[in-house]
């Protein structure tokens, strides 16, 4: 037996089924896709972790997240920055590539887990490491960051740096000397530097992405003015000859800090005219302020909408 019913039921029918089919779909494509922090993660894990010899038994290792910094000794391993934890075992084997001492000592240069999720199992390995107390109070929190679809919760006590930073501090380490700076609040509140005199080697954590839009982390004091000052800073910090760590992305110079400055400098100044019109963020984002440099500048995680809209929210 036929069911028959009436056009207007049918039209509802018809809506009810199309709704349902779109949240479905919607469903589908959400779990299939993967936030900016699995996706960091996943190549972590997939690797590999690369090593970039520099000079004065120094080396830069890429692909666990932010790029570490390390120097070897006859005592073992300095390390800026330790990486994600899931790609432990790569970045062990790495450091076994250059010297086969143990690590020592690390230095975070800020709080993100791309540079400091390792700190566990380094801490574990019987190495201290060293932080910002601002860095350390932020691994002690709960921080939602909404641009990496992520809430960071608080790490164990045996994860957290064992060493307290609060004003600038030189090391003497095998002949080597270690300037470790702060800068004023840029990408986060606890951002420090570190360079290696002897060398000329300045590691700057996430003060610098080589050939990338930079992420700004605003809930933990982060800013575009920020930013740029840093990046003035290590152009300050920087000569004709050093080598220069960026927190991702090669290896950098001055010269390429100066780029990635002035960079910095013409977007948030596009932006903030653009806001001062009266433009809300969606136009600002229409009008693409960042066109002119996004095929240089927004190859990797962070597009020129993200960083324009990183941009607006500090003008």
């Amino acid at each position: 037996m036929k069911i028959f019913q009436s056009p207007a039921k049918r039209r509802t029918a018809l809506r009810v089924y199309l709704a349902g089919a779109a949240i479905a779909a919607w469903l589908t494509s959400a779990m299939a896709m993967a936030s900016p922090y699995s996706d960091i993660n996943a190549a972590a894990k997939g690797g590999p972790v690369s090593v970039t010899r520099l000079r004065g038994n120094i080396s830069m290792l890429a692909g666990s997240g932010g790029n570490i910094t390390a120097f070897a000794s006859p005592s073992g391993f300095f390390l800026v920055d330790t990486g994600i934890a899931v790609s432990r075992n790569m970045i062990q084997a790495a450091l076994k590539s250059i010297h086969p001492g143990p690590i020592k000592l690390a230095i975070d240069t800020h709080w993100h887990w791309d540079h400091a999720d390792g700190n566990g199992w380094v801490r574990a390995s019987g190495a201290s490491i060293l932080a910002d107390r601002k860095a350390i109070q932020r691994l002690k929190q709960t921080i939602r960051v909404v641009e990496w679809e992520h809430t960071f919760t608080p790490i164990g006590k045996q994860a957290l740096p064992d060493v307290v930073l609060t004003g600038d501090r030189d090391l003497s380490l095998n002949g080597e000397t270690v300037r470790i700076r702060h800068y004023g609040p840029g990408h986060t509140d606890g951002d420090l530097s570190v360079y290696f005199v002897k060398a000329d080697i300045l590691s700057v954590g996430d003060t610098f992405w080589n050939g990338q839009y930079p992420f700004i982390d605003y809930v933990t004091g982060g800013s575009i003015n920020g930013a740029i000052a840093a990046a003035n800073a290590n152009i300050a910090m920087s000569g004709a000859h050093t080598i220069i760590v960026p927190g991702h992305g090669p290896v950098g110079d001055r010269a390429s800090q100066i780029a990635f400055r002035d960079m910095l400098v013409a977007v948030r100044n596009k932006v903030a005219r653009l806001k001062a019109e009266g433009k809300t963020l969606a136009q600002i984002q229409a009008a693409k302020p960042t066109a002119a440099y996004d095929a240089k500048w927004g190859r990797s995680v962070i597009k020129g909408s993200l960083f324009t809209a990183l941009v607006y929210r500090g003008v």
